[in-house]
């Protein structure tokens, strides 16, 4: 019975709380970002043609991701010497000034080349809190949870970051509404970014409440006790646990470039790539409102596929998402440039359900590929190294592929190859649905169960 952990209701549901609503600052900015990429072309890129205009929006959006393997460099490790809670407290105050900073930069027309220099700044050091953010909020949630309840309680955690990427997308869709463009481009754009600091705020005093996770706090005093010097965790990480490494960015790869592909391309991809290639395209009301419907329907849908991956596991909830990019992106992609709300919408839903099955079990995966001691480190650094390479380029390469060929069917191409990748990744993953995680002791929500299992055990 010592041997296992029982579980404290409430102080899972606070972490997992917690947890949710730090992502949701976190990601907010995102969203923002995203749908109000247009926007922004014109506040800071006014100098340059629209397309060039809009792959350096892009590309400052790119930078924040290629910054990220340095913040996971920094903080995964870090989380993994003095606790996830302190490093989840100061990675959600660095997003939030970063978002903040953006919203109060004068505009090009106002002090020239700074204005974009200043927001690859504030870009730059998003990117280095990220690097630290989703690693360690994802152990963070996978220590706290009951072995039999992981995915469901791991599904949460992208819960938050739909969430944000919705706020972010109602509120950028409601100025649009509301405002003139002349508006818009002047004052309106700043006031979504201005809110990331309150929303800050609240991630962090609901993060300064909650305790050190049982497999940290477990790890520590095992470490005190048996008095030995800790090994080089780079050296673990890229030398022990290189393969384990590959196949985690693997995973990453095919669920990040499907996620920016949705969130952060498609805006543009539709309101103008389409129409500047002579095809129908979508309103820019019309596709952001489209884009909330699929974010809401994917909130909906997201925990119960979590909970879905505790009864059959996760390989094969994350196996279903991998065919499903192989098949289905090319019609998607072509339901998009049919044009028309209902068509539109389909090719989304298509798309977000398909990354859905990802972001509903992956955060419940990961980070049961690694052991407790570089945990938050291991993963933090193979999901950033991916996600920077990868994921937070997509909308970038899309841009610049698209513009040189003429071909409207590269994010259709991407989506398969990353399907491809992610397909091989998970078939060379262990189920570890219902296991305890690798150097942790088994968690159960109560007593009987922990008696039910040792029995069994014994």
């Amino acid at each position: 019975m010592e041997d296992v952990s029982v579980a404290d209701p409430a102080s899972v549901r606070r972490a997992v709380g917690a947890a949710a609503v730090g992502n949701i600052t976190e990601w907010y900015d995102f969203g923002v970002y995203g749908y109000l990429a247009t926007t922004i072309t014109k506040v800071f890129f006014s100098g340059l043609p629209p397309a060039m205009g809009t792959i350096a929006t892009f590309g400052v959006f790119a930078v924040s991701f290629l910054i990220r393997p340095f913040g996971s460099l920094f903080f995964g490790p870090l989380g993994d010497r003095i606790g996830r809670k302190k490093v989840l407290s100061l990675t959600v105050i660095m997003m939030a000034a970063g978002t903040f900073v953006i919203g109060v930069v004068p505009s090009y027309a106002q002090i020239g080349v700074a204005a974009p220099l200043l927001v690859l700044l504030a870009r730059l050091l998003q990117g280095v809190s990220t690097g630290g953010e989703y690693g360690n909020a994802m152990t963070f949630i996978a220590e706290y949870a009951p072995d039999k309840r992981r995915g469901f309680l791991g599904s949460w955690l992208e819960f938050g970051t739909l969430t944000g990427y919705a706020f972010g997308a109602t509120i950028a869709t409601v100025l649009s509404a509301v405002l003139t463009t002349d508006q818009l481009v002047s004052w309106g754009w700043r006031l979504p970014f201005l809110l990331a600091l309150p929303l800050g705020a609240v991630g962090l005093y609901l993060r300064l409440r909650l305790e050190e996770t049982p497999a940290f706090a477990h790890m520590v005093e095992k470490q005190k006790l048996e008095q030995q010097p800790k090994k080089s965790e780079f050296k673990s990480v890229f030398v022990d646990y290189w393969p384990v490494m590959l196949v985690c960015a693997g995973l990453v790869l095919a669920w990040n470039v499907t996620n920016y592909m949705l969130t952060s391309y498609l805006p543009t991809y539709l309101t103008e790539t389409l129409p500047e290639h002579g095809h129908t395209g979508t309103g820019e009301t019309a596709s952001e409102v489209l884009q909330i419907v699929t974010l809401v329907v994917l909130m909906v849908v997201i925990t119960f596929l979590g909970r879905l991956s505790d009864k059959i596991g996760r390989r094969k909830v994350v196996l279903a998402g991998c065919l499903a990019l192989i098949v289905l992106s090319f019609p998607s992609v072509l339901l998009l440039r049919v044009g028309g709300d209902a068509p539109t919408l389909i090719g989304l839903l298509i798309m977000g359900l398909t990354l859905i099955c990802f972001s509903a079990v992956l955060p419940s995966t990961l980070p049961a590929m690694f052991p407790t001691f570089i945990r938050a480190g291991g993963l933090s650094i193979a999901f950033n190294i991916s996600v920077s390479l990868f994921g937070g380029t997509t909308s970038t390469v899309m841009s610049a592929l698209v513009t040189a060929t003429g071909d409207l069917n590269w994010p259709a191409y991407y989506l398969i190859a990353a399907g491809v990748i992610g397909a091989i990744s998970i078939m060379l993953t262990r189920e570890t649905a219902n296991k305890p995680l690798d150097g942790s002791a088994p968690i159960v929500e109560s007593r009987e169960e922990a008696k039910e299992l040792v029995a069994q055990q014994s």
